[in-house]
Parts: structure tokens; C-alpha cells; sequence
């Protein structure tokens, strides 16, 4: 077979389509015999070319775990040795990590068999050679079996622990640190108890600075992996981080306030902060860092997003979340510089920093509430000088600042009513198409929780909506309806006037069949049925007969 199977693997790798789909089924039929694990293994020593002895090493992973029970313990120890003199003598890395990876997928039977007493002393011999590509594959292995025999490592756990604290460290070979960096992030799972968790701890300056280095030279995918074991890390229930969580936060807001990186190198930093916020509120509070990473975020939401680029890797909207969530959990520490941040923006002759002073007041309003209610006045004076902007995408931002706090600073915000609804009015006109379909959310919230103090507002607000609900795009229909069952509910019978007329309306909307008409159709029922109670039975049963076929659940809440 060995003759044969070396003319097969050289006739694969040829250009020729037909000679390479020949020597394909006639491998197939080949690695049916146990007897092709000894033949690879003995190509991946002798071929002649290195791509030859890759596919040699390809070829028997993938056919070492149905053959390696059949074969003799002579031949087991055959192949093990042909790997082990393949990682130590090979000179090309492709065909050292294929290697490797056979290694690895042996080990998972062999090693808790005790087929292979012998594996785990060599690595860590190998991983303290004098010969780079030594220390590399060794690491390799390491995180690779990891997967497969973790458990297997646990009683050399400590010498473990030092060995890729020096890898980490070591000051001639970069492919050693990341292989070491690698390595770190597999052995996480493993770290439980209290001795393992305080020696991790030592770990992170090393992990950080490998991180650097990748990212000064460009190795950006091998940074986020760092990012990963911060990921592992702050979601352990186990006390990993200690102190370290201050170095880290500087190292991520590093990454993310650096518009030269990627944008997914950018986003699993502020990622990281994010999950802070979130599981480690209280080390962040603890260490101050609240105002650094506000001092790093608020001005994020004034960058520009690249045309075409994905929304969730947009560093102004994952800057709003990091801003969120940090406002839900640090409400005390996050206020301040927040609204620092919006009074001083909101005077910037940078639309965007305008625009950022008034989202960055929105997403807040849920968890600084409280706060918020206290100066109240001095933030409408500016959310409501946005909203006259002359830049659209301030006016929008302000739309939906509005919207939020008619969400969250209830009762407070209603009494502002006589001051913030005319300016809604003026932006349910605006000549943008997403500056108005944000109004009447804004408009849909607020309107909400008002009771007779819209009355005075309620014919200026139904004549445009009214218009704006036969001459806008289905989208912005949507939203109105949604503003005007807003502003039924609050003004009750004194909504009758406009009954039929919106019951008319809604007609066209309540008989789409379309898939993407679905949303309208709800909405419209929804509307409807908001209106018919509203305005009580009696003075709707004469109006809706045409809508029982569609909407019969009306009457159940109707008196």
C-alpha cells in the first residue's frame, strides 16, 4: 500500500481536476484498510515535499479515530513515534501543526487509556527547548488537547501555570507569546479553586502586553484573543480578576478609542467594558473608573459610521449600550459626567457632538432616572433646542430623547407638557422622513400618560396627523397610528370627533394581505380597537358594523 498511496497523495495535489478527483476515490477505497494509518504516517516522515507530508498528516487525522482501536500496539507505537519525530525534526511549521493536530485527536483515546505515558513529559520538555519552533507546537498541543483531555492536566496544573506564565514572557519568539496566549485561554475553564484562581491573577500583565504587541505589529486577530480570555474571565463565577480589572479597562479603552484598528477589534473592546458594567459594576466602582470609560464613551457617540459598515459593529451604538448599561447599574457615578458631557456638546459646532449630547441623555433616562427628574428643566432646555437644529440627525437624536424620557421620568416629565408637545407638533413636520417617524414615537409616548391637558393640543396634533397618515410611506403610517391610539386613550370622549374619520382610515390598512403589509394590519386593528373604547359603545356601535368581521373581540372591552 505504502508504494501505491505515495503516488496517490503527489497525484491529489496536481492541477489536473480529472488526476486529482482519480486519486481522491482511490484514497477513499485505500483508507478503508487500518493498514493506511501506518502508511500516512510513515509519508509524513519520508515525502519528499513538505506539502505532501501536510496532506499525509491531513489525511491520517481524519482517519486515525475509526482505525486506531484496530490497529496492534507495535503499530500504535509506530505512528506515535513517527508524530513525535515529525514535531521535533520537521522544518516546515504547516506540517509541524499538522502533526499536531493528529497528536491531538490520539491523545483523547490514548493518554486516559495510559497508552501514552510518556506524551505529557515530552511537551513539557519540548515547551522548555531551545528551538522556537519547539516551544511553539509544544503550546499548540497544549491547547489543543485541552479540548480533548483537559481533566488530564489537572494534577500538573501548577507546573502548567508556570510554564505558560514564562511562554508568555518569553523575550525571543513572538510565535512562542501567542502560542502561549493561545494555550492561556484554553486551560480557563480549569481554573476553580482559590490557589489556581490568585496564580491566574499573574497572568494578565503578561497577557496584556502580548496583546500590545499584536497590535502594534498588526496581528489584530491574535489581539481579540486576549479579549476572549477577558471575556472568560469576567463572566467566571470564580474571583479571577481582583485589581487587574484597572489595567484592563485601560487596555480596552486603549483599543477602542483607536479609529486606525478594525472595527471588530474596536467592538470586542468595548465589548469587554461592556460586560464590566454589567457582571463588575461594583470593581468599577470600587476603582473610579466610571468617569474614565464615560470620558472614552460619550465621545464615541459622536463618530461617524463608514457607509456599508455592519450597525452592531458601530462604535457609536455600541458606545450607547456600554453608556446604558453602565447608567442601570451606576447611576450615581454615571450622571454627572454624562450631563457634563451633553451641556457642553450641545453647544459644539460639530453636528455629530450635538447629536451625541442629546442621544447620550436618551439612553440614560432609564437608569439615572431619579436624577434626571432633579434637573429636569435644564436638560429639556437642551433636547428642546435640538429638536430646532438645523441638522437632521440632531433633530432626530432629539426626537428620540424625548421619547425616552416620556418613558422613564414619569409623572415629572408630564408636567413640562405646555412647553415640550408644541415642539412635537413642529417635528411631526419636519422634512425628514426619519426625524418625523421619531416624533411620533416621541409623540406616542408622552401623549401616553397625559389625561385633559391634551385637550388644548388635540385638534392641531389630529389635523396633522390625520394628513400625515394618507401622505407618508408605509413605514411612517405605522407610527402615526401608533401616536394617535396614543392620543385617543388620553383625550377619551373628547376624541369622538375624530372616531370615524380614523375608522375610515383604517379600513384600507385592516384588509392588506401581504406578508410585509402584516405589521399595518396589526397596527390598524390594534388602533381601532383603542379608539371604539375610548369613546365608549354607544357612540361607536352606530360607527363600526363594517369592522365585526375583522375585529368582534372589540366589544368585549367596549361599555
Amino acid at each position: 500500500m505504502a508504494q501505491s498511496l505515495e503516488l496517490l497523495l503527489i497525484q491529489f495535489l496536481m492541477p489536473d481536476n480529472d488526476a486529482r478527483r482519480q486519486a481522491e476515490e482511490q484514497i477513499k477505497r485505500l483508507a478503508k484498510d487500518p493498514q493506511v494509518v501506518p502508511a500516512l504516517a510513515q509519508h509524513l516522515r519520508t515525502a519528499k515535499t513538505p506539502n505532501v507530508r501536510q496532506l499525509a498528516a491531513v489525511l491520517l487525522r481524519k482517519k486515525i479515530t475509526g482505525h486506531w482501536a484496530k490497529l496492534s500496539p507495535q503499530l500504535k507505537n509506530l505512528v506515535k513515534q513517527s508524530l513525535i519525530e515529525s514535531i521535533t525534526m520537521e522544518h516546515s511549521p504547516p506540517v509541524r501543526r499538522a502533526s499536531a493536530n493528529v497528536v491531538s485527536i490520539i491523545a483523547k483515546y490514548a493518554v486516559p487509556a495510559g497508552e501514552w505515558p510518556d506524551l505529557l513529559p515530552f511537551l513539557f520538555q519540548c515547551s522548555q527547548s531551545a528551538q522556537e519552533d519547539h516551544r511553539e507546537v509544544a503550546l499548540i498541543l497544549f491547547s489543543s488537547m485541552t479540548e480533548t483531555i483537559g481533566i488530564a492536566f489537572q494534577p500538573h496544573f501548577a507546573d502548567l501555570q508556570a510554564l505558560l506564565l514564562k511562554c508568555l514572557q518569553d523575550d525571543t519568539s513572538n510565535r512562542v507569546r501567542i502560542a502561549a496566549l493561545k494555550a492561556v485561554g484554553s486551560f480557563l475553564e480549569f481554573t476553580n479553586d482559590g490557589d489556581e484562581v490568585v496564580k491566574f491573577r499573574q497572568f494578565i500583565p503578561s497577557i496584556l502586553n502580548v496583546a500590545r504587541q499584536c497590535l502594534s505589529s498588526g496581528e489584530e486577530d491574535v489581539a481579540i484573543i486576549a479579549f476572549e480570555i477577558f471575556d472568560e474571565l469576567i463572566e467566571s463565577p470564580a474571583p479571577l480578576l481582583g485589581d487587574s480589572v484597572k489595567s484592563i479597562v485601560q487596555f480596552s479603552l486603549e483599543v477602542c478609542s483607536s479609529q486606525n484598528l478594525e472595527s471588530n477589534t474596536r467592538h470586542q473592546a468595548i465589548q469587554i467594558i461592556s460586560w464590566l458594567a454589567k457582571y463588575k459594576h461594583s470593581s468599577l466602582k470600587k476603582y473610579k473608573l466610571a468617569i474614565p470609560i464615560l470620558q472614552v464613551m460619550c465621545p464615541m457617540l459622536a463618530e461617524s459610521t463608514d457607509a456599508g459598515e455592519d450597525d452592531d459593529l458601530a462604535p457609536d451604538r455600541a458606545a450607547a449600550e456600554v453608556i446604558d448599561t453602565m447608567a442601570l447599574n451606576l447611576a450615581k457615578q454615571v450622571f454627572p459626567p454624562v450631563f457634563e458631557f451633553a451641556s457642553l456638546s450641545s453647544q459644539s459646532a460639530n453636528p455629530k457632538f450635538r447629536e451625541a449630547s442629546v442621544t447620550a441623555l436618551g439612553v440614560v433616562s432609564e437608569g439615572c432616572l431619579e436624577l434626571m427628574k432633579d434637573k429636569l428643566e435644564p436638560i429639556l432646555h437642551i433636547v428642546l433646542g435640538a429638536l430646532r437644529d438645523p441638522e437632521q440627525m440632531v433633530r432626530g437624536a432629539a426626537s428620540f430623547a424625548l421619547g425616552q424620557f416620556a418613558e422613564h421620568l414619569q409623572p415629572e416629565i408630564m408636567s413640562h407638557y405646555e412647553s415640550v408637545l408644541p415642539c412635537i407638533l413642529n417635528a411631526i413636520e419636519d422634512a425628514s422622513d426619519e426625524v418625523k417617524e421619531k416624533s411620533y414615537y416621541a409623540l406616542a409616548a408622552f401623549c401616553e400618560d397625559m389625561g385633559e391637558e391634551i385637550l388644548p393640543f388635540l385638534d392641531p396634533l389630529m389635523q396633522k396627523l390625520l394628513a400625515a397618515l394618507q401622505n407618508s410611506p408605509r413605514n411612517l403610517q405605522e407610527t402615526c397610528m401608533s401616536a394617535i391610539g396614543s392620543v385617543a386613550s388620553a383625550a377619551e370622549q373628547a376624541f369622538i370627533p375624530y372616531s370615524e374619520r380614523v375608522l375610515e382610515l383604517m379600513k384600507s390598512f385592516m384588509v392588506l394581505t401581504n406578508d410585509e403589509d402584516l405589521r399595518s394590519r396589526a397596527r390598524a386593528t390594534e388602533l381601532v380597537g383603542i379608539v371604539a373604547m375610548s369613546a365608549g359603545r354607544a357612540r361607536m356601535e352606530p360607527i363600526l358594523p363594517p369592522f365585526h368581521g375583522s375585529c368582534n373581540w372589540f366589544w368585549i372591552g367596549v361599555q
